[in-house]
């Protein structure tokens, strides 16, 4: 056997040993992607369409007598806030079943956009009133925490 011969033998299994390292090398690297996705947690998003579950989150910020006066005027007012949200949620689902009704209708769509615009204000009347008669019973701390609390609060401090 000549150099000759020999070099395609030996240039072809080197090229197979890189080839393997690199598959190797593809193969663990997707793994430890599929890893990390698995592992990971989901990012917080601070938002959740029930009110209930907001405001506790804005209760924990506060100082403890503050939190327990915004628990209290919540809870008083349950019933009220309650009927308020569940009407503004299907008012928007009005909106929604407009927009999937065929043929589509324009009118039908503004009159479920004046609907939700009226379940809005309304659903706002009553949290703010909540809101603006506990605010009257806290302390100037909790006052001062309840004015600067971001539901999402963005890394450098600043509202999104």
């Amino acid at each position: 056997m000549t150099v000759t011969q020999a070099m395609p033998v030996r240039a072809s299994a080197n090229g197979s040993r890189w080839l393997l390292l690199g598959s190797l090398a593809l193969n663990l690297f997707f793994v430890g992607v599929a890893i990390a996705m698995a592992v990971r947690a989901p990012a917080p998003t601070g938002w959740d369409p029930n009110v209930f579950v907001r405001v506790e989150r804005l209760s924990s910020t506060l100082p403890q007598a503050d939190a327990d006066l915004v628990r209290q005027a919540m809870q008083a007012h349950h019933d009220a806030i309650d009927k308020a949200q569940n009407d503004y949620h299907a008012a928007r689902d009005d909106i929604r079943a407009a927009l999937r009704h065929d043929p589509f209708n324009v009118d039908d769509m503004r009159a479920a956009m004046a609907r939700t615009r009226a379940a809005r204000q309304a659903f706002d009347t009553v949290i703010q009133g909540v809101f603006a008669d506990v605010a009257a019973k806290m302390s100037p701390a909790g006052r001062h925490a309840l004015a600067d609390w971001r539901a999402n609060p963005s890394p450098n401090g600043k509202r999104q």
